[in-house]
Order: C-alpha cells, then structure tokens, then sequence
C-alpha cells in the first residue's frame, strides 16, 4: 500500500471514531435535527476552505459532477440517518463495529467482482480478518436485536457509497474536495424542508443548546475524516482502503470503554488481535 494512503487512512480513522463517539452522546436527541444542525455548521464552517480550492485549483463544478453528487448524497444520507438512529438503540461497541464491519465486506466483494480488482492471497486473509474481527467485537450479534439490524442496515449503506464514490474520485475524477462539500451542503438543503416544515422546528434550540458542542465537533471531523478517505481512494484500491480504515472499530471501542462505561475488555482486546492481524495483512498486500 502507498505510504501516503496508508497515513491518510489512519488520520482519517481517529477523526472518524471521534465524530461518531459526539453522535453517539446524542442519540436520545431528535436524530434528524440533529444531523441537520450537523450539516448546516459543517456548510458554513467548511466554506470558506471550498471556496479557497476552487480558487486555487481553478477547479470546476459542473453540472455532471452535481448529477454523480447527487447519488452519493443519496447514498450518505441514508448512513446517517440509519446510523444516528442505531445509536438510539444499541451502544457504540455495538452498532459502530458492526456497520463499519458489513460495509468494507461489501465493499470489497464488489470492488473485485465488477471493478476488476485483485487483491493477493494477503489482501484477501487480511478482508477476511477484518470482517471476522468487527463481528467478535459485537459480540457475535447476541445482546442487542435492533443495534444489530441498524448495524447490518448502516453497513449496507457503508458499501454502497464506498463503491460508489471511489468511482466518483477515480474513474469520473471528480476531486474529493467537491463531491466532499457539495454533498454536505446537498445534505443540508435535503433535510431542511423536512426540520422547519414541521414539529421538529421547535426542538432545534433546544437540541442547539444542549449538544452545540457536539453539533461542531462533529461538523469538522464528518467532512475532514471522509476527505481523507477519499484522497485514499486516489492512491490506493477501494478493496485495500475500505478494510484498511476499519481500525476505527478499535479506537471507538476504547472511547466507548473509557467515556461510556461500555466493558468487556476480554472479548474487545481478542477481537482488537483479529482486527490488527487483518490490518498488517492488508497493508503489506
């Protein structure tokens, strides 16, 4: 694996892990205000660094790339909400691994089944060890039905917009920073009409003043954790960076553990082996 990517991928895992830890804390809050004020902060915050870009790079947006952001946008809004509610039902150690598990899985499968694509026998192990590991850290699916479900559900998700967008930014070349921001902004102007049409337009202070914080925090590490990725994609197969990022599963456990008293230290540290053993596989594929 290109160095670089690898870099990225690890970057992009903390951010990742950490974003979903604030979502998390959440979670008993209205889960599409929530994810609206997300994505409207993340809109203005993140403004000013897009417009920067185009300047730069002179870099177009056309109305083909609105038509192939539009999928993506599609396919992460679908994540999102499918995730903020998971979070309402099962813990982070829960619904985090199992997503995130599915979705490389699939990712992957597809990756080599119609995008030509052949890992080696190390690549190969290495997906298969990722999986195997993410799903010992669930705890085999055994303690929470509905965690469970909108994990699998998520994971679906997970690898659709992996495959999808690793198209967007190889294939199409739409670069990462534009499929990034636009689907943000897509987000936001998605879920508006839905917030402010209905009852939900008299919790968005309440949910603002409570969770600010979280709403900000998540608001910079979404799009910073997804560019990374994204920029991998550039350097390296999805089948490669869609497993690889997956060590998130091991610093989300720890944050689960530490701040949301979330146990079983034995079962996580063997699955964490598991997850680490597929990692090096992969990486030295």
């Amino acid at each position: 694996m290109n160095p670089w990517a690898l870099v990225l991928i690890l970057v992009a895992a903390v951010a990742h892990a950490s974003w979903n830890l604030l979502s998390k804390k959440a979670a008993q809050a209205d889960g599409i205000v929530f994810l609206w004020l997300v994505a409207v902060t993340s809109s203005v915050l993140w403004a000013p660094v897009f417009a920067g870009f185009l300047l730069i790079t002179g870099a177009p947006v056309t109305w083909g790339q609105v038509a192939v952001i539009s999928g993506s946008l599609t396919l992460h809004l679908g994540y999102f909400v499918l995730l903020q509610r998971g979070y309402g039902h099962g813990d982070l150690s829960m619904v985090y691994p199992v997503a995130r598990g599915t979705g490389p899985m699939l990712a992957s499968l597809v990756a080599v089944l119609f995008m030509h694509e052949h890992p080696g026998p190390a690549g190969v192990t290495g997906i298969a060890l990722v999986g195997i590991g993410v799903f010992m850290m669930s705890g085999g699916g055994r303690r929470d039905v509905k965690g469970l479900a909108y994990g699998l559900a998520t994971g679906v998700f997970i690898a659709a917009y992996t495959v999808w967008d690793a198209h967007v930014v190889s294939a199409l070349a739409v670069p990462p920073m534009i499929l990034n921001y636009l689907g943000e902004a897509g987000r936001a102007l998605t879920l508006t009409p839905v917030v402010l049409g209905g009852s939900r337009r008299a919790r968005i202070g309440e949910i603002w003043r409570e969770h600010r914080f979280r709403v900000v925090g998540a608001a910079v590490l979404i799009p910073l954790s997804y560019l990374l990725v994204l920029f991998a994609f550039t350097m390296a197969p999805v089948s490669v960076v869609a497993p690889t990022r997956e060590i998130s599963v091991l610093i989300a456990v720890v944050l689960g553990g530490r701040l949301l008293a979330e146990g079983d230290l034995r079962r996580r540290l063997l699955a964490a082996g598991v997850i680490l053993g597929g990692v090096l596989a992969i990486a030295l594929s």
